[in-house]
This record gives structure tokens, sequence and C-alpha cells, in this order.
């Protein structure tokens, strides 16, 4: 399979679009980078920085949550104010058209739902509110934010440098970090994702199937797919002999897979395939 970016393979893309009504759309950090959002890997699939904190240390150490809850202190608000790009507006155009069905994103910034998309599986959770894990009582992710800013004001004037996902590469004493608990039980206080290490809901992966069970095409923009719980849903398109088109930069795992692969940014890529669909329609 070529790896060349060219008009060709948008035009098959964009031909297939033309021919289906029910595509599906899996998404990942490379959606967001337009936006101002870091992702996690260059275009080999390698790891750009270390891992992100692990669920299962955050869950037992106080000592991650407190790294956790400082970094994010600094990183958040750019985050926060990051807005959709033309990648995530091309896509709700042809949601609109009736040429996609639904989006199964990777991505925690709630930014396809703020461009306008309608059916969004947000497969790793929404940063914009956290969670307890003991009682399930649950706050907006702003009103923490004016908390940890007020509880740890010495934080506020560190340098770093922004990290995915809200996070912020520095490093400090955290053990005089305060961390938010539930205001309810007491109980450990996380931001509503999927941490690395922990599960999908049954439930979402659950409803990811029988989207894909019911494509007629899927569309991967924007991600490697080294993580499984993605990777899973073009496995079993591939399985169900739903035809897969990838518009990415790079190495991914799902390669082998593809019907065709365009090698490019995909807020660029989704961009022209828009001028190619209104030639095909």
């Amino acid at each position: 399979m070529k790896l060349a970016a060219t008009d060709t393979d948008l035009n098959r893309i964009a031909e297939m679009l033309a021919q289906s009504s029910d595509v599906l759309v899996i998404s990942g950090a490379g959606m967001s980078t337009a936006s101002g959002i870091a992702d996690y890997r260059d275009r080999t699939g390698a790891w750009k920085r270390p891992q992100p904190v692990q669920h299962q240390a955050f869950v037992q150490q106080l000592h991650w949550r407190q790294r956790y809850w400082a970094r994010s202190q600094l990183g958040y608000p750019a985050f926060a104010q990051a807005q959709p790009n033309d990648g995530h507006r091309s896509l709700v155009a042809l949601e609109q058209r009736g040429q996609i069905s639904a989006i199964i994103t990777q991505n925690v910034d709630r930014l396809h739902q703020r461009a306008g998309q309608q059916q969004v599986l947000d497969l790793h959770g929404r940063l914009d509110q956290v969670r307890c894990l003991d009682c399930g009582w649950q706050q907006a992710r702003s009103d923490v934010q004016d908390w940890l800013q007020q509880q740890n004001p010495w934080i506020n004037t560190q340098r770093f440098t922004p990290a995915p996902d809200g996070d912020a590469d520095i490093e400090l004493d955290f053990s005089r970090v305060k961390v938010p608990d539930c205001p309810k039980c007491g109980g450990i206080v996380k931001p509503d994702v999927v941490f690395f290490g922990d599960t999908v809901p049954k439930a979402d992966v659950e409803k990811g199937y029988r989207w894909v069970e019911n494509a007629k095409a899927v569309l991967v923009v924007g991600t490697s797919l080294m993580v499984y719980s993605s990777f899973r849903f073009v496995r079993k398109a591939y399985e169900l002999g739903v035809p897969i088109f990838a518009i990415n930069q790079g190495k991914t795992r799902g390669d082998e897979l593809f019907a065709v692969k365009a090698n490019i940014d995909c807020a660029k890529g989704l961009a022209g395939l828009i001028d190619c669909s209104i030639m095909h329609k």
C-alpha cells in the first residue's frame, strides 16, 4: 500500500462517501493538533514523551494524584480554550450532508460536539467534568480549576511546557500540592476520562460495536490506532468486510487493513475531501 498523500487517494475516499450514507468515523489526537492540543505519538507511532499517569497509580498513591493535579492546574486552561478547527467543521459538513452517520473519538476535548457534531461517542470520556470514584458525584472541571488555583497559588507562577489532554511537562515538589476530594463522601476525585491502564466502560464498547455493524464504511482520521480501545473497532470492521479508509500522517496499527490511506494532515485532508465530495455529488 502506498503511503504518499495524493489527490487520487482523497478522490477514492470521496467516491466512497458519495456512495454511502452510513460511514462511521474513528478519530484521534491528530484531529485536535490544529486546535493547539498536543498529541502523544510521532509519525512512527512511538511516544513523544513519557507515558501519562496510569489509572492504578492515580487511585492508589497520593503522590501521583498530587502530580496529576499540579500539572493539570497549569495545562488545563489552554486546553479548555481550544476551539474546533477546519477538520472538525469538515466532519460536521459531511454529517449534515448525510454522508457520515457517527463518530467514535479517542479525544476527551469535546471539540467534535462544540463544532456541531450530533452523533459522537466519547470513547475515553470527557475532560470537562470530574467524578468521585466512590459515590459518583460529578462537577465541572472549571470549578475544580478555581479551587486548585485558590489552594495552590504558588503553582500558577511555574514555567511549564504544554502536554496532551490538559497536562503540563514540569517537575517540582508535588508533596506540597493540595488535591480535590469529594465534598459529599471524601472520596477520590478523578477527571471523567479513561486513564492509561483503565478500561473503557462496557456499554460504550458495545455501542461502538453496534455502530460498526451498521456502518457501510469506516473512515479513520488522525489516529495511529496504537491503543486497543479504538483499534478493536477497525479490526471488527475488517472482519465484517466493511471497507476501511484513513486520513492520517505516518504509520498506524491498521495500515494493512485499509483499502485507501491518504498520508496527510487530517485537517487539510478533510478540507480537501469536502472539495472532492462536491465534485462527486
